[in-house]
């Protein structure tokens, strides 16, 4: 398995990748509307413009991607996914480390829902702390997490 920056062309099967993943998450929160499976292809060439996607390749199949976006002195990273097929490897975590060094030395910030108790442990392992809640719907709330600058390693 590789990680590397995403192509264009990679998008297509990015966002299909995307919408399989985030299933899952769907069940979980019981809202089948939430916007990663509404992501149109326009929208994600837009966050493909704006900032940077990464994939996990395993010959030439896209297996996982993340996405990362500078915004002041913070690299905010989004949509960390991999196919169920391949989860409970290590490929999130190898991904979001992944990200994390095409920003270095800055504070970094992501969020989940308070249900996705496997993304909450992935987080809280590689660094990231807790700061706010916001409620999203009845069924959920959002977790954001930031790493402090200083606890990058390079």
């Amino acid at each position: 398995m590789e990680i590397l920056k995403a192509e264009i062309e990679d998008l297509p099967q990015i966002l299909s990748l995307q919408k399989l993943a985030y299933q899952s998450e769907a069940i979980l929160v019981n809202d089948f509307s939430i916007p990663p499976l509404t992501q149109t292809l326009e929208s994600i060439e837009n966050d493909y413009k704006s900032g940077i996607i990464l994939k996990a390749a395993d010959e030439n199949i896209i297996i996982g991607s993340v996405r990362g976006k500078k915004i002041g002195d913070t690299a905010y990273f989004g949509k960390l996914i991999v196919n169920p097929d391949f989860q409970n490897r290590g490929i999130g975590t190898k991904l979001l480390l992944a990200v994390e060094k095409y920003f270095p030395k800055m504070r970094y910030g992501i969020f989940t829902s308070n249900l996705s108790e496997k993304n909450l442990a992935i987080y809280q392992k590689n660094g990231y702390i807790e700061f706010k809640r916001e409620k999203y719907s009845d069924n959920f709330d959002f977790v954001f997490l930031y790493k402090p600058g200083d606890a990058n390693n390079d």
